[in-house]
């Protein structure tokens, strides 16, 4: 009785080639998913890469506008320095204004001493001789008139502080803070007693107050 060989089935077969080591490897397909960034350490999770450069920037942005700013903004203390230094000078030039205008009025030692010089110089003049109206112009008139070119030359350097001071804040650069109230009524001061003292003065140097004594009513 013939037997029919049996067919291998695929189990059987797939065993053998185990067996003998001509197995094909599984293939194992991979899926390809999303590609993930490096996220730096200390970020809070959810946070992705792309939001991390994000933030860099804005805070980058912000640190360049917080320097602009900085650098844009006046200093306080710069511009209190300068005003100090601004009012101290302008406040003692006032000053010296209402200083020079009290000396023009009451006569300073200047004066006197050239008021001395020419009444000895007239008296040197006139100790050889001479009428009694050159003696009154050589000695007297001389002097009066030197006492009064004095007194008016610190009259007018007075009056000359005082507007320097009054119109000092229109030049230059401008200044936040405006001149103090004091320093004007002081450089007002000066201006008013320079004033006063040039016509004083001019009229001393004119004769026009005080007439030179004549020699007719000396006699």
């Amino acid at each position: 009785m013939n037997t029919t060989p049996s067919t291998p089935t695929t189990d059987d077969t797939e065993e053998k080639k185990a067996a003998d080591g001509t197995a094909a490897a599984p293939v194992v397909t991979k899926q390809a998913g999303p590609k993930q960034e490096a996220v730096p350490d200390g970020v809070a999770p959810g946070v992705t890469a792309s939001d991390v450069t994000e933030m860099d920037v804005a805070a980058t942005d912000a640190a360049a506008e917080d320097g602009l700013e900085a650098d844009l903004e006046p200093d306080p203390y710069a511009e209190a320095e300068a005003a100090a230094a601004s009012g101290v000078g302008t406040g003692a030039a006032a000053v010296v204004a209402a200083g020079l205008g009290i000396v023009s009025l009451s006569g300073a030692w200047t004066g006197r001493v050239a008021a001395e010089r020419e009444t000895l110089i007239g008296q040197i003049k006139t100790s050889g001789g001479g009428s009694a109206a050159q003696q009154i112009s050589e000695i007297y008139g001389d002097a009066w008139h030197s006492t009064a070119l004095v007194n008016g030359l610190f009259a007018l350097l007075a009056l000359l502080v005082g507007v320097f001071v009054l119109v000092r804040p229109a030049f230059g650069a401008p200044s936040v803070r405006p001149q103090a109230g004091w320093v004007r009524s002081v450089a007002f001061a000066g201006v008013a007693l320079g004033v006063l003292g040039v016509l004083i003065s001019v009229g001393m140097y004119l004769d026009l107050f005080v007439a030179m004594p004549s020699a007719a009513a000396g006699g």
